[in-house]
């Protein structure tokens, strides 16, 4: 499909990825209307007008065809502009419920890709598909773990880490050592916490180690029996490409508990324990580990089940849907 640009933000990861891509990327300033002050809300419905008036006028010098959406904040002035030219929109939603811009529009959507079946009812009948997220195939390509005396724990809360994820790890570790569990610990702690962490684990002699940020995860889910992680939309696509088995704590402070229902998701098809943030210690972390450890079958068809989430095609098929509607 030629001519395709991408709009976004200074600060977001567009910035990098789409002009080391090859692709031009339009900047445009706006911010979020929820969760945020009410001066940050009028500054944003001030910049709402503008930045969509913008985006009309390149969609219009560039002979835009359609417009393809992941939502979010920076999606209003492009998806607002779309509607306005009467071009077809095609949105992607990775999250069990939809984000505010995807909830607003959807009734006027041409095409919406999921990633949850239930999804779909919030968009009209029949413009709906399950395609799932784009992963990196070196998820879907891990083969299954081998069974191993040690017993390997990943604990990531993302590329900042978290802290609700790295106390209960520093809680579990003496639990293990207690208990002569025979548990390899790797913790993706984030730079914040690195060297404090990282000097509380050494004194407790277990196997792993803490690192500020894991440069290839697809290796450390290679290695894991057990993922513990939160529950946004790539975490969750990255479990379901690499069929793995976790246990998942949603961020309380998600909009719309969007990774709560993610996780209620992966639970319910039996992929996944849901603990609550506000639940999670380093004792509930020790009890999951050590049961599923005793019970790998379960663990096995956790897995298993999580594999059902998975679409190797995903960006494929999206780009395919894209340029069927421009045409």
């Amino acid at each position: 499909m030629a001519g395709v640009f991408f709009v976004g933000t200074e600060r977001g990861v567009e910035a990098r990825l789409a002009p080391a891509a090859g692709f031009p990327l339009e900047t445009i300033r706006i911010g979020g209307l929820k969760r945020v002050s009410a001066i940050q809300r009028l500054v944003t419905l001030a910049q709402l007008p503008w930045g969509t008036l913008r985006i009309l006028g390149l969609m219009r010098r560039r002979h835009t065809s359609a417009v393809f959406s992941m939502g979010g904040y920076v999606a209003g002035p492009p998806v607002a502009a779309a509607l306005l030219a009467r071009l077809p929109l095609v949105v992607m939603e990775p999250n069990a419920v939809p984000g505010f811009t995807n909830r607003q529009i959807g009734r006027f959507v041409t095409r919406a890709l999921v990633s949850f079946p239930e999804t779909s009812r919030h968009f009209p009948r029949g413009r709906t598909e399950v395609t799932g997220l784009p992963v990196r195939e070196e998820f879907f390509k891990l083969p299954p773990k081998p069974r191993e005396v040690l017993f390997t724990v990943l604990v990531t809360g993302g590329s900042q880490g978290s802290r609700t994820l790295n106390r209960a790890a520093r809680e579990s570790w003496p639990l293990f050592r207690r208990a002569a569990f025979a548990v390899r610990f790797i913790l993706q702690g984030g730079k914040p916490e690195c060297e404090a962490l990282q000097a509380e684990f050494a004194q407790t002699g277990l196997d792993g180690g803490v690192r500020p940020f894991i440069d290839d995860m697809p290796a450390a889910f290679a290695q894991a029996d057990l993922i513990v992680c939160r529950s946004g939309a790539g975490a969750v696509a990255e479990l379901a490409a690499a069929g793995k088995p976790a246990v998942l704590v949603p961020f309380p402070f998600a909009t719309d508990d969007h990774q709560l229902r993610n996780a209620e998701a992966f639970e319910r098809a039996g992929a996944a324990r849901l603990v609550l943030d506000r639940d999670f210690s380093g004792a509930k972390l020790f009890d999951l580990a050590q049961t599923l450890a005793a019970n790998r079958d379960v663990l096995d068809k956790m897995g298993e089940s999580a594999r059902h989430f998975a679409h190797p095609e995903a960006a494929r098929r999206a780009a395919e849907v894209l340029e069927e509607v421009a045409r």
